[in-house]
């Protein structure tokens, strides 16, 4: 039987939890699945990210700069809906890039890259 692969769920390092719940509910339309001040996990359809609470020292480092690509069908609609919360502006929407496809990203509040992004 061959293994199929259904979803990736990352795991985001953050700096404050629940300021980072309310972020995603607002600014990308998440909701809270389970939380304490350590970890959450959210959803929003059949997207998960899991937020990782992280000190931000030597010991036990941010890191900060993480990328995820969520893939979508029909991105414009959604597209529309994040610049009406405010997490995008006009004409950020890339159209028909080079490497084939529609994509429009953002940065949450601990400096993580979120593209979503349409075949085309």
């Amino acid at each position: 039987m061959k293994t199929e692969l259904l979803h990736i769920t990352p795991v985001l390092p953050s700096q404050d939890i629940k300021r980072d719940i309310a972020w995603y509910k607002k600014y990308a339309g998440f909701e809270t699945i389970s939380a304490d001040t350590m970890y959450a996990c959210l959803k929003r359809e059949h997207f998960f990210i899991h937020l990782q609470w992280h000190a931000d020292t030597k010991e036990d480092p941010l890191l900060g700069g993480s990328v995820i690509k969520l893939f979508a069908k029909n991105i414009k609609p959604i597209f529309k809906e994040f610049m009406g919360r405010g997490t995008v502006k006009e004409g950020k929407l890339q159209l028909n890039t080079p490497w084939g496809t529609h994509e429009f990203g953002f940065y949450d509040l601990n400096n993580n890259a979120i593209f979503i992004v349409e075949d085309v």
